[in-house]
């Protein structure tokens, strides 16, 4: 039996996982919690990223250098009506976002909401699990797979959920390392 559409499912739930992750601000500064940001660059929405250098010289510091300087006014206008909690500074030429240190109250905070962010992941592996599950079950009442390959299929189908469900784990518990010693 094949488990390719499985798996792509569940790496698919991890990926989108570890990318919503990287928009978390953890103290530090990561140039990820731009990637949603855009601007209306001569009428099309841009990401940051397309029409400026982002940069991070220091731990808690991001440099955003525009290149072309007419569209500074409108990144910092969408960073400010973003909701990245950071007031960007503008000299003139570069944008400067400043990383306020975090508190322990609010690192707590942020390792719930990536504990809850990881349980939703987990929820999303479980439900390729069970169309995979359904697909094994349905092969065999068609006749492709007798009852042993069935029971094969679903030991299989649960050691690749494991394997996922341990991957989730372990980059939840690299966040909450990271946010919590920052």
């Amino acid at each position: 039996m094949d488990f390719t559409n499985m798996k792509e499912k569940m790496e698919k739930t991890i990926n989108n996982y570890a990318d919503r992750l990287a928009e978390i601000r953890a103290g530090r500064a990561n140039p990820a919690i731009l990637n949603k940001i855009k601007i209306d660059y001569y009428g099309t929405p841009t990401p940051i990223n397309q029409v400026a250098g982002i940069s991070v010289p220091e731990a808690r510091l991001i440099v955003i250098q525009p290149w072309d300087m007419s569209i500074l006014k409108e990144i910092e206008k969408a960073i400010l009506a973003s909701e990245i909690g950071i007031n960007p500074n503008n000299d003139g030429k570069v944008i400067r976002l400043a990383f306020p240190e975090l508190n322990e109250e609010r690192r707590k905070e942020i390792v719930k909401d990536v504990k809850k962010m990881a349980e939703e992941a987990k929820v999303g592996v479980r439900a390729a699990r069970r169309d995979g599950m359904e697909e094994a079950k349905a092969e065999q009442k068609e006749g492709n797979i007798t009852e042993d390959e069935l029971k094969q299929a679903e030991i299989e189908i649960q050691k690749i959920t494991d394997k996922n469900i341990e991957e989730i784990d372990k980059i939840l518990e690299a966040k909450e390392k990271e946010v919590m010693s920052v």
